[in-house]
């Protein structure tokens, strides 16, 4: 897994590489750390009220403690992906819980349910720990308080994320389930998604009104802060259903993102051919490449489009068109053949403007340009059947 500052989250510090999958504390983390040290340790004067100031130090411990069963419950989400040879980007911690970064979906129904699961599962297992410690102490003391609000925020957690509703766990259950009976990943994922955001509209509404059915006795503050969360709530629940469904649609449109009907023709020229008679052979052939080749005919290196625009047409007579090339790295000869994410993951691999595309036997098909597959690839995030780059001429 890369640790470039390219894939850290902006802001974020890295805690560990449990299982050599990187973990993040992003900053707004702290924040909820912050309230829950806050409203924790009010709840713990009222149950202890001989601990005074220390009562903060508790309500921390119980924040990084839970926090520490979050990262529990997203590293069984880790090691089943891991299991199912899925890639795992990173785990995040962040404000409302945490989130295993998944680089790719599960094949079947089945493992997407075993993979949606795991993370519930193992909050209800920790919630059951927690309580089997609970019988073990006195409730009116520290170890008891701690226990008590450990167990029943993991049964929370577990119960909060089995809703019925994309992105919670329970919403890709119920994706599964749907995809199951339906045989379509799509149908699945529509139908969740649409769960999500009534489930959303649910918690916007529901929360504040629960809030006014407990009467009087709450206050204004209570009031708001419950209709503040649960709006903060809702959004995050609707914009994670409607990002789902928006990659569901990408993956659904991907293996349309061929290296072969993506490809540009191209010219071969040697290195001393000047810039300007390389061009017009390209002209004249209708092509969009050029590559430059060695003496046996071979392609040795390719001319930058960037490159070749920075030079002025009254100079181009005089340049060489090898002067304006890029070598042929291992990295930039990919095979026809590619498609969708193995396509896009051997890009990424190597970045380039520019890439020679070659048959299964070794010989060129042309020249595949970066800004092509851009495009491709946000005809597909909005839906669409990429374009091939001939069309584009």
């Amino acid at each position: 897994m890369s640790d470039s500052k390219g894939d850290r989250p902006t802001g974020a510090l890295l805690m560990g590489r449990p299982f050599g999958v990187p973990v993040y504390v992003t900053p707004t983390w702290f924040l909820i750390a912050a309230l829950i040290t806050w409203l924790f340790g009010g709840q713990i004067d009222v149950l202890l009220p001989g601990l005074g100031k220390t009562r903060y130090l508790v309500a921390l411990f119980f924040a990084l403690a839970f926090y520490g069963s979050v990262l529990v419950h997203e590293l069984a989400h880790t090691l089943v992906a891991l299991r199912l040879s899925l890639p795992v980007r990173r785990i995040q911690l962040q404000f409302f819980g945490g989130v295993s970064e998944i680089e790719k979906e599960a094949e079947t129904a089945g493992r997407e349910f075993w993979l949606a699961f795991a993370g519930p599962l193992l909050s209800l297992l920790l919630g059951g720990v927690f309580l089997l410690g609970l019988s073990l102490v006195r409730p009116a003391t520290v170890p008891g308080v701690l226990l008590a609000a450990l167990m029943l925020s993991n049964f929370v957690v577990a119960a909060f994320n089995l809703l019925p509703g994309l992105p919670l766990d329970g919403g890709r259950i119920l994706r599964a389930v749907v995809w199951r009976v339906t045989g379509n990943a799509m149908t699945g994922t529509l139908a969740a998604a649409w769960a999500g955001r009534l489930l959303a509209l649910a918690v916007l509404i529901g929360m504040p009104a629960w809030t006014a059915y407990q009467g009087v006795d709450q206050s204004v503050a209570t009031t708001l802060i419950d209709a503040a969360l649960g709006a903060v709530l809702a959004a995050i629940i609707w914009n994670g259903a409607g990002g789902s469904l928006r990659i569901a649609r990408l993956r659904e449109h991907l293996p349309e993102l061929r290296a072969r009907s993506l490809t540009r023709p191209a010219v071969g020229v040697e290195a001393d051919t000047p810039l300007a008679e390389a061009l017009r052979r390209v002209e004249a052939a209708g092509a969009r490449g050029l590559v430059i080749l060695d003496g046996g005919g071979e392609p040795a290196a390719l001319v930058r489009e960037h490159a070749v625009r920075a030079i002025p047409e009254h100079r181009r007579p005089w340049t060489a068109a090898g002067a304006v090339a890029r070598e042929l790295e291992p990295g930039l000869r990919i095979p026809a053949d590619l498609a969708g994410e193995e396509l896009l993951d051997t890009l990424r691999a190597t970045p380039a403007a520019e890439y020679l595309v070659v048959e299964a036997d070794g010989t060129m098909l042309g020249v595949l340009a970066a800004v092509d597959v851009e495009q491709a690839f946000a005809l597909a995030m909005a839906g669409h059947s990429p374009v091939p780059a001939a069309s584009n001429a």
